[in-house]
């Protein structure tokens, strides 16, 4: 049962920033009153579905004792009875505590693991398949740091996502990725298995880290690339590493004050994510791998290409169509590790 105390908190809540909001908030604490009010017009517009609900189920019950309402009392008790626990259900899911990030773009960074060149064409193979993905949910994707292979291979790569609830879906790649299948590079048809490593970070906000200038080293390097008149003329590259920590970020655009920029927005990336660890392993070693703490440790994921079939181990989930995985159409997968996160979720708050 759904404690009625806090559904009316909330709504006292929701009505305080309504107020607030249309009786003129300066400039500064409208556009905080306008996210707090779009997070939770959601949740109460479940908190009074559900409450109508219950009020016709009071009130068809009442009606039973009416001769002449008891047949449509009879008629009408089946289907609101049915729908009572699917109605409380939602709105528990509504109630779960929100990943703060959840919002934000993320950083993506995908780096081989064992394997040799297979390792860094399966690393090519995963953002590729991300791209596809994220142009699917009309998300915008862009290679923010990327070193290719000769072969055309990754040997690490960082991307930007950004759109509608990126992190909150994209959070659940975090780990190790392992690929079975023949390489191009076998000429006796046996199949091999590699791995690859990714990570998926929520986009840092100026006001989540604070960097201090004393703690930075910049250097300036030339640009690196596949060749052409334009390489190697200009120190336009740019690697910051950060000493208290040892995090050494780099961004070879053309432009050296773009990449100053590019490289500082991985930095606090970075150093954000290693706080939430922090914060996440603090509450909850339990729940240390597998809700935002960013434990990259484990294998999460295989793709075995002679049988066409993606196993998520996280879930035991399998699903046979590995070609359409591959072309970006991860949903099926990502829905299912949402639902079990959230089932966790409420077996806590029980």
């Amino acid at each position: 049962m759904i404690p009625q105390d806090k559904l009316e908190q909330i709504v006292a809540r929701f009505q305080f920033l309504e107020a607030k909001m249309a009786g003129g908030a300066d400039g500064g604490e409208i556009a905080d009153l306008a996210r707090e009010y779009s997070e939770l017009k959601p949740v109460v517009d479940q908190i009074e579905g559900y409450r109508q609900l219950q009020t016709d189920l009071t009130d068809a019950e009442a009606m039973l004792d009416d001769p002449e309402m008891k047949a449509l009392a009879e008629e009408e008790l089946p289907t609101l009875r049915a729908t009572m626990p699917e109605a409380e259900h939602k709105l528990q899911l509504a109630l779960l505590p929100k990943d703060a990030a959840d919002a934000r773009p993320a950083m993506i960074e995908i780096r081989p693991g064992t394997g040799g060149d297979e390792a860094a064409l399966f690393a090519g193979d995963l953002l590729r398949m991300y791209q596809r993905h994220a142009e699917a949910k009309g998300w915008r994707f862009e290679i923010i740091e990327e070193q290719a292979t000769e072969l055309g291979g990754i040997k690490e790569v960082t991307a930007r996502i950004a759109g509608e609830g990126v992190f909150a879906r994209m959070k659940y790649e975090s780990g190790v990725h392992r690929v079975q299948r023949v390489p191009s590079t076998e000429s006796g048809g046996r199949i091999h298995t590699s791995a690859a490593t990714v990570a998926v970070l929520p986009e840092a906000e100026d006001v989540d880290i604070e960097i201090n200038a004393s703690d930075l080293r910049i250097d300036t390097m030339r640009s690196s690339g596949a060749g052409g008149q334009h390489v190697n003329t200009t120190d336009s590259a740019v690697r910051i590493t950060h000493a208290p920590t040892g995090i050494v970020v780099t961004s070879s655009e053309k432009s050296q004050h773009r990449n100053r920029e590019i490289a500082m927005q991985v930095l606090r990336t970075r150093l954000y994510d290693l706080e939430r660890s922090r914060v996440d392993a603090e509450r909850s070693e339990a729940r240390k791998g597998q809700v935002g703490s960013g434990d990259r440790s484990e294998r999460i994921r295989t793709y075995n290409f002679p049988q066409g079939r993606m196993t998520d181990h996280r879930i035991n989930m399998t699903l046979y169509k590995l070609d359409q995985v591959m072309q970006g159409d991860l949903d099926e997968v990502i829905d299912a590790l949402i639902a079990d996160a959230q089932a966790a979720l409420l077996a806590e708050m029980v």
